[in-house]
């Protein structure tokens, strides 16, 4: 996999800094990384559609497989799953240093955005792995195609 544009981490982000600004930027994050799965679906079907030739069977469903697979793979591993995992570190953390610190509550938000954000590097590949085995155990198999879809 490639490295991921700064809009594919913008919801991890906003859940980093879910303590310290209003949930409508925390919205916003996630409108950004929408935006960028759906670029980034689009833009596999079309380099699918692309490498087939032009009066080529099944030019339309390949791309149509592509921008589905690219769409809900995109859509789990950059958005839903570190979206929520990031929102669940960041909340776990601010209740334990509520819980066992006495730091003014002002500290324990920025260091529960400081722990947010260094996890979003930990949390990316291990995603990215279980979504492969979630797709490849489900949604990939209906497949008719022997090819596989576009590699992430």
């Amino acid at each position: 996999m490639s490295p991921e544009p700064a809009g594919g981490y913008a919801n991890e982000v906003g859940e980093s800094f879910r303590a310290l600004v209003p949930v409508s930027l925390v919205g916003a994050g996630y409108g950004v990384a929408t935006a960028y799965v759906t670029a980034d679906a689009v833009d596999k079907g079309k380099k699918a559609a692309a490498a087939a030739q032009p009066q080529e069977e099944g030019r339309t469903t390949r791309a149509a497989v592509a921008v589905v697979d690219t769409f809900i793979w995109q859509g789990l591993a950059s958005v839903v799953i570190p979206g929520f995992t990031i929102n669940r570190i960041c909340a776990g953390s601010l209740y334990l240093m509520g819980s066992l610190t006495r730091w003014p509550l002002p500290v324990r938000k920025w260091t529960t955005t400081a722990v947010g954000l260094a996890a979003i590097p930990f949390i990316i590949k291990p995603i990215d792995r279980s979504v492969d085995f979630l797709l490849d155990s489900s949604l990939r198999k209906l497949y008719k195609s022997e090819e596989k879809p576009p590699s992430f």
